[in-house]
């Protein structure tokens, strides 16, 4: 670690949770961000903050005027240019030493499984379930850490699916991809600007906590939001043996 990290990171290598061995694995680590909007803009801009040494960012759109009431990583002169482009901009503002690689094209299972392979963490900050699943079934294929984020209206929730941990559900063990779903998106159900930014920064959180190994993961657990009266409710979630995702195969018949 140079000087200058040293003195940059130095709130963090005074944390004993993280120190010096802490920051090293951050600085090291290669963070892969599904979604450059409302949610994937507070977890690159905390992650490059922190010094997260490699950020993967995946987005097929562009910025919009009326993203900018909550995706804080995007500003008015980058109105119509590719918003991972943006988050690019945005973190090298930042942070210049955190090398980024930018992805402009949808997320779908090809490029889910080639990416997914590279990198440390996932942080699913998508906003449709079929990506969704797409996101968690790389993510149990490579045995990769995944924080999943949500929210719209008011609500919010979060978790952490890790497929190295054998007691740890997978995000399709929660939410069965054979199971009907109403899909919501902010262009018509609307979103609290600051909720994205909680449950973005929440993410990001859980992803550095990983990264370093300071603190107890999300892991298990199922933490959801209600803004409205800014409380949370934390449901116990467990690995289903039968989930076509993560669940064990079935049985071979036995030979007659």
């Amino acid at each position: 670690m140079t000087d200058d990290e040293l003195l940059r990171y130095s709130r963090h290598i005074l944390l004993n949770e993280v120190g010096i061995e802490g920051q090293e694995r951050i600085l090291a680590a290669h963070a892969l961000i599904i979604g450059a909007g409302g949610l994937g803009s507070p977890v690159a801009l905390y992650l490059a903050s922190a010094g997260v040494g490699h950020i993967t960012v995946v987005d097929h759109d562009t910025v919009d005027l009326t993203n900018l009431q909550r995706q804080v990583a995007h500003t008015v002169d980058r109105v119509g240019h590719p918003k991972v482009q943006s988050i690019q901009t945005a973190i090298a503002q930042i942070n210049p030493g955190v090398h980024v690689t930018t992805v402009q094209q949808r997320a779908d299972a090809v490029l889910l499984g080639q990416l997914v392979a590279q990198a440390d963490v996932v942080l699913d900050c998508c906003d449709n379930f079929a990506t969704r699943h797409a996101i968690n079934a790389a993510c149990v294929a490579h045995k990769t850490p995944l924080i999943s984020g949500a929210a719209i209206r008011f609500d919010g929730q979060l978790s952490v699916y890790d497929a190295r941990d054998s007691l740890s559900p997978c995000y399709a063990c929660v939410f069965p991809p054979e199971a009907t779903f109403e899909e919501t998106r902010c262009a018509t159900m609307g979103v609290f600007a600051p909720l994205v930014g909680i449950i973005g920064t929440m993410q990001a959180a859980e992803a550095l906590k990983l990264i370093s190994g300071a603190g107890r993961a999300l892991t298990g657990r199922l933490l959801m939001l209600d803004g409205r009266a800014m409380e949370f409710t934390e449901v116990r979630i467990g690995r289903h043996g039968a989930c076509p995702v993560c669940g064990s195969p079935a049985p071979e018949p036995t030979p007659a």
